[in-house]
């Protein structure tokens, strides 16, 4: 079936039309792209349906044809054989009772499940805003080779690798995903909201630069500022930044000041990200362990300090000064610091023969943290490596603790101190501490960057070849490998936290 016959969502004719207003010249590309990112969202979705324990789905059979989902009422879904880790779109169409869908949200539409309608609007989303970014992304081509980190996560045009919602953007206006959107170089004014000091909570270390006599300022997303707190910030001066990959953390213009991370109200994949108040009075003391937790790795992984917080009381108007990861990196070697969301667009990810070498590097480090008894959510926008001037991967940099699982039991027996959290970061349940590192690392960062179950089965085994063995690299090759339902989550909007599920181990 020829893309050119297939209608246009809602969505994706709003973004045109927006398009029309504010970057015409934008508008062939963007067209251009909508085959493709139908396909890459479609093949995200058919990985949730093939994989994700759904309540109406009676059974699924593999045939020589690939794949087929028996539905409850009789309803039958046919599509190719699913690939859990592959990264490229390889899904043009599925077969709904002999009707094929090329749209995940019009398939969603048709099966006609509970909470399919919201569900379905981001999938829209989610296509129209993919094509958006790959047309800005390819107009942006003629921008030179990365050399900050910044620049490097500012690649990363498809965003989630496996999230069927791996750009949905909801409450963004096209000018506002160009204006504020990473793939598109951005670069963002931050206004500061002036707040009484005895109004504000702050921890650490405030700079002075971030001080009016007795307020606090605090640094303010546009976004959040027009359709959040309703009302322009009341500080003096704006900060210059540039987004990094999560869209609500950026890097200061100037190059000088630590990473912002700001409150940004809106459900960007899973879930709202906020920064609590509860997360301002831990951060200096995570930061702490975080920083003593690191004296027993060797030198082989760095955690970005948390060098300061501050709140008005309200998880809407708060911000976090966090360390470049490239403070870990040394610039006069030639270093580099890359997350590991970012090696395909380096080119990295392109050679078996780096992974090779970069996979051992990432499952020691983190089965050693595992260890000693923290579970990390080793994801590629938390990940990061440092590189030598050749590529070659030196050691890892970690950023953002706010959701770790954290064992006390395994600290006591390596004499490290209980940080002072609680609530679902401290567990002491060998499922929930390895489904958190093997769902993040195994079927998150390294199976993406490896893009397909064949080529990770290679550097997995390779990788595991030299680690010792402990009951978690034991329990890595043990049955399958569990996973975020990324799908299931969407389409149960009453249940709190992650949902999981498995995907079958590459190893077999």
């Amino acid at each position: 079936m020829d893309d050119r016959y297939v209608s246009a969502s809602p969505a994706e004719d709003v973004i045109a039309g927006e398009l029309g207003a504010v970057r015409p010249d934008l508008i062939p590309g963007y067209r251009a792209a909508l085959p493709g990112a139908r396909a890459a969202v479609l093949t995200r979705l058919w990985r949730g349906l093939a994989i994700d324990p759904l309540p109406w789905v009676v059974r699924r059979e593999t045939g020589t044809a690939g794949l087929t989902m028996h539905l409850t009422g009789g309803l039958r879904l046919r599509g190719p054989h699913p690939d859990p880790y592959a990264t490229a779109p390889y899904v043009t169409g599925v077969e709904l009772d002999g009707r094929v869908f090329r749209q995940a949200g019009a398939l969603v539409r048709a099966l006609g499940l509970p909470y399919a309608t919201g569900f379905a609007e981001e999938l829209d989303h989610s296509t129209a805003s993919l094509a958006l970014s790959r047309a800005g992304a390819a107009a942006n081509g003629g921008r030179p080779e990365p050399v900050t980190g910044w620049e490097w996560e500012q690649r990363v045009v498809d965003g989630h690798p496996y999230h069927p919602n791996c750009r949905s953007r909801p409450g963004f206006s096209v000018a506002e995903q160009l204006a504020y959107a990473p793939e598109h170089g951005a670069v963002v004014e931050l206004g500061l909201a002036a707040v009484p000091a005895e109004a504000s909570l702050v921890t650490g270390e405030w700079p002075d630069s971030l001080r009016d006599g007795n307020r606090v300022l605090i640094p303010v997303h546009p976004w959040q500022a027009a359709h959040v707190l309703k009302s322009p910030p009341d500080g003096p001066g704006v900060i210059p930044a540039h987004p990094l990959m999560s869209l609500r953390t950026l890097a200061p213009a100037d190059g000088t000041a630590p990473h912002i991370k700001t409150a940004l109200s809106s459900r960007l994949t899973s879930s709202v990200r906020d920064i609590s108040v509860y997360s301002v009075e831990t951060a200096a003391a995570v930061s702490e362990f975080a920083r003593i937790l690191s004296e027993r790795l060797d030198g082989k992984l760095h955690f970005t300090r948390t060098l300061g917080a501050a709140t008005a009381h309200s998880p809407e108007l708060a911000a976090v000064l966090r360390e470049a990861p490239e403070v870990y990196a040394d610039a006069a070697a030639g270093e580099r610091v890359v997350p590991v969301g970012a090696l395909e667009a380096a080119g990295l990810t392109r050679s078996p023969d780096w992974l090779h070498r970069f996979a051992p590097l990432a499952l020691s480090v983190c089965l050693r943290v595992l260890e000693l008894g923290v579970a990390l959510e080793a994801h590629g926008q938390n990940l990061l490596v440092v590189l030598s001037a050749d590529g070659e991967p030196l050691r890892l940099v970690y950023r953002d603790l706010a959701d770790v699982r954290i064992s006390p039991a395994r600290l006591a027996r390596h004499g490290l101190p209980v940080p002072p959290v609680a609530g679902r970061l401290i567990t002491d349940d060998e499922t929930t501490l390895r489904r958190k590192l093997f769902g993040s690392l195994l079927t998150g960062a390294l199976g993406s960057a490896a893009g397909s179950a064949a080529v990770f089965a290679e550097v997995l085994a390779a990788a595991m070849d030299g680690l010792p063995a402990t009951e978690d690299s034991r329990a890595v090759l043990a049955g399958p490998l569990p996973t975020k339902a990324l799908t299931l989550m969407r389409l149960s909007p009453g249940v709190t936290g992650d949902q999981w599920t498995t995907v079958d181990h590459p190893l077999g």
